[in-house]
Parts: C-alpha cells; sequence; structure tokens
C-alpha cells in the first residue's frame, strides 16, 4: 500500500461493507478509527462514542436553570439527581421576571444600557422617567427615629398570630421607650432653663460658675452674656461716674486689641463684632 515514495500512505475504510483504499483517510475522534471520505461522519460510520463530547442542556420548568445531560447515562436519572438535588422553584421568578420601569403604566424592560438610578429615592428608572418630575421623586428617605425594633415585633406579631410571649416582649419594649421619651422630655427642659437663666444673668459675680465669660472692666463682676454685662455697667458705673464728675470723658480699652471707646456700648459691639462675643481669650 502507498507508493515507493510514499510507503505509509492511505489505508482501508474501517467500514466491513467499504474497505475502500482511501490515501487520504480519516481517523475518527471518538473511536480512533480510520474512514473514507464518505463514511468519515459519525452518522455515517455510526460512532459508538459520539455524544461522549456533546453538551446538550435542558431547561427545567421548575427553577429555570439549566441541566446538563451526562453521556452514557439516563436523562431520567439525571433528573430525578437535578429535582432532589439543586433545584430551586423560588429562582424560577428571578431567572424569568424582567425587570421593568416602577412608573405606572410605563413598561419599559430595564436592561443595562436603559437604566437609571435617580439619587435621591435610589430607585431604577428608565431613560424616559430619569428625572425627578417625571417619576414623582419623592426625595431621599427620612431617617426613623423611633424604635423600627417595635414595629417589626408588630409585623410578625400580625403574620404570625399574637402569642403571650410576644405580647409581653411587646409591652416591656413600649414600657422601655415611654420611659426614654420621658427622660429626653426632662433633660430637655432642664437645659432650657439653665439656658434661660444664663441669658437673664442670674449667675451674676458667682466666681464658682464657669460657664460666665463676660467681666466688667472696672469691679471685675462676671456675666453670663453681653447683655447683663451693659445692664450692669449702666446701672453700676456710668450713674455713678456722671454724679461725682458730671464733666469728666471715661475711656473703655478693648482688653483684646487695646482699642479705645468713649461710650461702654461701643465698646461692648466692638467685642460682639470683632471679636466674637467673648472679651477674655
Amino acid at each position: 500500500m502507498g507508493t515507493p515514495a510514499f510507503p505509509d500512505l492511505g489505508n482501508h475504510c474501517s467500514v466491513e461493507d467499504c474497505k475502500l483504499i482511501d490515501f487520504l483517510p480519516f481517523t475518527c475522534d471518538r473511536c480512533d478509527k480510520v474512514f473514507c471520505l464518505q463514511h468519515r461522519s459519525y452518522i455515517k460510520h455510526v460512532c459508538p462514542n459520539a455524544n461522549q463530547r456533546d453538551v446538550t442542556v435542558l431547561i427545567c420548568p421548575l427553577c429555570a436553570r439549566g441541566v446538563r445531560l451526562v453521556p452514557n447515562e439516563d436523562p431520567n436519572i439525571t433528573w430525578d439527581n437535578h429535582v432532589n438535588g439543586n433545584c430551586d422553584p423560588s429562582n424560577y421568578q428571578k431567572a424569568t421576571k424582567k425587570k421593568q420601569c416602577p412608573v405606572p403604566r410605563c413598561k419599559e424592560i430595564l436592561v443595562f444600557s436603559n437604566t437609571i438610578r435617580c439619587k435621591d429615592c435610589a430607585q431604577e428608572h428608565c431613560l424616559r422617567h430619569r428625572f425627578g418630575p417625571d417619576h414623582n421623586c419623592l426625595g431621599p428617605r427620612k431617617p426613623d427615629t423611633g424604635f423600627p425594633f417595635l414595629s417589626g415585633l408588630r409585623s410578625t406579631n400580625q403574620n404570625t398570630g399574637s402569642s403571650k410571649w410576644s405580647s409581653n416582649l411587646l409591652n416591656a419594649a413600649s414600657s422601655i421607650r415611654a420611659s426614654a421619651e420621658a427622660s429626653m422630655q426632662r433633660l430637655s427642659l432642664a437645659t432650657n432653663q439653665a439656658l434661660q437663666k444664663a441669658k437673664d444673668g442670674m449667675a451674676q459675680g458667682d466666681g464658682r460658675c464657669s460657664d460666665l465669660v463676660e467681666q466688667c472692666g472696672q469691679c471685675g463682676a462676671k456675666f453670663a452674656n453681653v447683655s447683663a454685662l451693659i445692664d450692669h455697667v449702666e446701672k453700676a458705673h456710668e450713674g455713678r461716674e456722671r454724679r461725682s464728675t458730671p464733666g469728666r470723658v471715661t475711656i473703655d480699652v478693648c482688653p483684646r486689641c487695646s482699642k479705645a471707646f468713649r461710650d461702654p456700648v461701643l465698646l461692648v459691639e466692638h467685642v460682639e463684632k470683632d471679636h466674637g462675643g467673648f472679651s477674655r481669650s
């Protein structure tokens, strides 16, 4: 077989009824036999290993996942293994239900190229309803200032039916919330009273209080705010100096920048405007 120059050239076809000498035979990649041009396909020479490399996938109607058929295995066995193994019916809605634009009467299917997420309400919309007025944007979600645990517990009771244990737990949580709200109200009332006392200047001259930040430059008395300091200067010092020395002009110096003023009111306004309302560093 072959020629003197190519002694190994050509071979007989493996089909019994053919046995044709083909100088350029074909070797089957499944059964490793040699065939002629006519019997080179799997169907023509009835290859027993034709389905070893086939990738046949069936879509499961329960979970919408692909099930690959195993070569040389009964498809019923493969199906039973899938149903009793990794078959998840809840995945069917995720795989088959396509996401649409949430705007009423809009049936646009949301895909990667036409989906826009709103920065305010964090919802995805189509390109036509991407602006806030188009999809009636409600704005950013307000933070829950209450106790989210109570709402979750109430919804659980409504769904599963009220029980004695859950009722007792809900009552305890409600009492804790009421106690916390009462404590916050008392703290707010005490804070408002302290601020009102500081504004009215009730702690004048008390060196033990560290909140008195305004000090009189003549007698050293301390006050909580500038208004109390002005009233003190007008009542205690300005009237006294006018009675004692009517023709004398008093000059007040700023303790921060050493700027002189004839009127103490102008000095106080200067301190409030240029030094942030504090006469001492």
